[in-house]
């Protein structure tokens, strides 16, 4: 099984290009960025559902990026790079990294790593422990048992999702939920608050916070979500 998106970072433009064409013949959509700097300042850069990275990149470098991401996403990352010895390994891995390739690789062998990682992905998370919801004592507990206390309004948006139940709740659905209108609210408000949201999980566990925003659309709680 391959994913369904994938970004792929390298400043090396031809490798990139074809490794790219490669993994869509394929049926993966794929985004290349030539530096990390690319992918973060793209406006969703957490959505792609797996990442194949160059450590040696123009601004942030491989493993501060795979940190980065590890903070936003649970999705697989692959590294492949020219950079050799057990303690680029120890660095890649340690930073969160599922895999690391040394090149130069085939891309066909590149597809298999993207492949075993991705499968064991989408098997551990369909075995991996929900997210709690406890709605009468306004609590959310993590897989890893660390518990949230959530605000009146943080409440609110927790169970939208557990009612959309993995779908993407529209921006305009919210707006409704929390009594605002959209002429009075803008997106950068609405923005806000699911980032405090956000914010306030971060700080309780170190688990990725698995809250997307979809483009143009509305949020989504991308993990399993049940009522305690």
């Amino acid at each position: 099984m391959l994913p369904a998106t994938l970004a792929l970072v390298d400043d090396d433009t031809e490798y990139c290009e074809f490794l790219a064409q490669h993994l869509r013949n394929q049926g993966v959509r794929v985004q290349a960025y030539g530096d990390s700097s690319d992918l973060l300042a793209d406006i969703e850069p957490y959505r792609f559902d797996f990442y194949v990275l160059d450590l040696m990149l123009p601004g942030v470098d491989g493993a501060e990026l795979i940190r980065i991401l590890r903070k936003r996403t649970q999705a697989g990352v692959l590294i492949v790079s020219g950079r050799l010895g057990p303690e680029v390994f120890a660095e890649v891995i340690n930073a969160g990294a599922d895999m690391y390739l040394t090149k130069p690789v085939t891309f066909e062998q590149v597809e298999l790593a993207i492949r075993a990682v991705h499968r064991r992905i989408m098997t551990t998370a369909k075995t991996a422990t929900a997210w709690k919801l406890d709605s009468r004592r306004s609590v959310l507990t993590a897989p890893d048992g660390q518990i949230v206390e959530l605000s009146p309004t943080d409440l609110l948006l927790m169970e939208c999702f557990l009612q959309a139940q993995g779908e993407v709740v529209s921006r305009d659905q919210i707006r409704d939920l929390l009594g605002h209108s959209s002429a009075a609210d803008s997106d950068n408000s609405l923005h806000a608050t699911i980032y405090r949201l956000r914010r306030r999980i971060e700080k309780v566990t170190p688990l990725a916070v698995p809250l997307q925003s979809q483009q143009k659309v509305g949020y989504q709680f991308r993990a399993p979500l049940v009522a305690a």
